[in-house]
């Protein structure tokens, strides 16, 4: 036989829960959507601009999990200049052109901030 004791509450769990079953975390979502894309906007290099502001964040949301993806729209020729910009790509003359990891250092404080705010609703303190 398994059995276990309590001593306390589960109070803080259970407002953490109604409020996630009431999608109040999707505006959480949202404030860090837009974060995260003054972030890349900011850390975009800069040309013509354009990649830097065509930055925008997608929001999906499924019966077991909710998705926040990032995504750029500027394209020339059917390739995503974003990417080009953070891989690297080869010229139209047989060079190539090193890529710039500027999306990974943006974005990452962002996903830190998702982690620490999601962390500071299910601690127990």
């Amino acid at each position: 036989m398994i059995g276990f004791k309590h001593r306390g509450s589960f109070n803080k769990i259970e407002k953490f829960f109604i409020r996630m079953s009431g999608a109040r975390y999707l505006d959480v979502l949202d404030k860090y959507g837009q974060a995260g894309v003054d972030a890349l906007a900011a850390a975009t290099p800069i040309n013509s601009g354009e990649t830097a502001k065509s930055w925008d964040f997608i929001i999906e949301r499924e019966k077991t999990k909710t998705t926040i993806t990032w995504v750029n729209t500027n394209a020339k020729d059917g390739v995503t200049i974003a990417l080009i910009l953070q891989y690297g790509h080869g010229t139209g003359t047989g060079g190539y052109v090193q890529g710039i990891d500027y999306i990974n250092p943006a974005i990452k404080p962002i996903f830190e901030k998702i982690a620490e705010e999601a962390w500071g609703e299910v601690i127990i303190s």
